[in-house]
């Protein structure tokens, strides 16, 4: 059996985390077991669902590096067909109409509320006949579901579950304008889409009962289910944006890598013994939902952010270039050929000390920004009185200094600074505010080499004036 797996998300908003995660799972599933991972918009809910929300689905699973089989399905142009598996029940007397009003079960709810009673259809239209049906109401189709026995699900996550039946009522399958529910139009869906294996949250449990008695009356055999945990916050509650639960694309924007975000969501209620840093290869060798725990996952953007370092650090400095000229750009900067070629120069040096791509870009900002430099607060404090003293005896040193490499200058100006007895940090720091305009950087003898003399000295004489 080739294993097929799907992600179904409704377009009424973003990519959130929880659903980038089951995309990711559901994904990893197929690919490790050489099956095949397929996409569903199910976008029946008209007045939500909208082209922006499919688009920016599409958007971030494309940026998590999610790629599907065949094309996309959309649900709601399958929704005649879903109407006809309706239709083909109640004429088998499998499903039945049901003509009660809403005012009718607003009723039988709040006599089941008064009288303790769970609240569910009481299936008053189940065994009576069509021809007392009241003048010129539309009804509802419900399933005619069984009341006797019980329906067993053997969860691959959360083991065995079981309902009885009686706990369960007859579902809507045709709204009484005749248009589908979702219940049915998601299992006709799995059912023609080939899907072997529903990996969804565990919110979906009470579903997969309903939707098993539907497969059972349909003839069909049911997909094997696995319900994951939720993630919650860091203070165990259910995830909120409180938490940070945003849609993928604002955690790009944060600047996180995308093959963090895969290896952070991986580990979000999956394990494989000790391993915090996974590659994709490993991923793929290595998901299997029998590593998949019962408990709700935490969500930790302190921990997401510490693990983006760590792929800041491993990542290909040509790309980390792109994406810093992409977002200085984007600020208004301007960024020629010489500011790109310093970026690429200094890119070993600036990616160790970022946690994002944001880091990066505002750590970077001062290799291509025209003069004079900008300073901040500290740095001008750096570059006058006594600093902008030294800044001048420096620039007349260094006017004529050969070799203009790292190691030379770092030996010059330590010789500066013994010369005039004073420490290193009196002659370095000015330096380093004035050529970077900050009082943090990367190696100030290394920026100044990528630099070059000209730019270094006449970033002196500006910082001085």
């Amino acid at each position: 059996m080739t294993v097929v797996t799907r992600f179904a998300p409704s377009p009424t908003g973003y990519l959130h985390i929880g659903g980038a995660r089951t995309a990711l799972f559901n994904w990893l599933y197929a690919r490790h077991h050489g099956g095949r991972f397929l996409l569903r918009i199910e976008d029946t809910d008209r007045q939500r669902s909208t082209p922006d929300a499919v688009r920016a689905i599409f958007a971030g699973l494309a940026w998590l590096g999610l790629d599907w089989d065949d094309e996309p399905v959309m649900q709601f142009s399958r929704a005649e067909h879903h109407a006809q598996v309706a239709r083909d029940l109640l004429a088998a007397g499998k499903a039945y109409p049901c003509y009660a009003s809403p005012e009718e079960l607003a009723a039988m709810r709040e006599a089941q509320k008064a009288a303790g009673q769970p609240m569910r259809y009481d299936g008053r239209w189940r065994d009576r006949d069509p021809s007392e049906a009241p003048a010129g109401v539309d009804p509802v189709v419900r399933l005619r579901a069984p009341r006797e026995g019980e329906t067993i699900i053997e969860d691959r996550v959360q083991g065995r579950v079981t309902v009885a039946n009686g706990q369960l009522d007859d579902m809507i399958l045709l709204r009484s304008d005749g248009t589908p529910t979702y219940m049915l139009s998601v299992v006709v869906d799995d059912h023609d889409m080939g899907v072997t294996d529903v990996i969804r949250g565990d919110d979906h449990l009470t579903n997969a009962f309903r939707q098993t008695q539907l497969y059972t009356l349909l003839g069909w055999t049911p997909p094997r289910f696995a319900h994951i945990p939720l993630i919650h916050g860091p203070d165990g509650a259910k995830l909120s944006k409180r938490h940070g639960a945003l849609g993928t694309e604002a955690y790009r924007d944060m600047g996180i890598l995308s093959e963090a975000m895969r290896n952070y969501l991986l580990r979000l209620g999956w394990g494989h013994g000790d391993d915090e840093i996974i590659t994709d290869e490993q991923a793929r060798a290595w998901f299997d939902l029998d590593g998949v725990g019962r408990a709700p996952a935490r969500f930790d953007m302190v921990k997401l952010t510490s693990l983006n370092g760590h792929y800041l650090r491993q990542a290909d400095d040509a790309r980390l270039v792109d994406l810093v000229v992409e977002r200085l750009r984007t600020a208004g900067e301007t960024v020629d050929d010489e500011g790109t070629g310093r970026l690429r120069a200094g890119m070993p040096s600036l990616k160790e000390r970022a946690k994002t791509v944001v880091d990066l870009t505002e750590a970077a900002a001062f290799y291509v920004r025209p003069r004079p430099l900008p300073l901040d607060d500290k740095a001008r404090k750096m570059v006058s009185g006594e600093g902008a003293m030294v800044l001048g005896r420096l620039g007349d040193r260094l006017a004529t200094f050969e070799p203009w490499a790292r190691g030379a200058l770092e030996e010059d100006v330590r010789a500066l600074a013994e010369a005039e007895g004073l420490k290193l940090g009196k002659v370095a720091q000015p330096l380093r505010a004035a050529v970077t305009g900050s009082t943090v950087s990367p190696p100030i003898f290394e920026v100044m080499e990528i630099l070059g003399r000209a730019e270094t000295l006449a970033r002196l004489d500006d910082a001085r004036a």
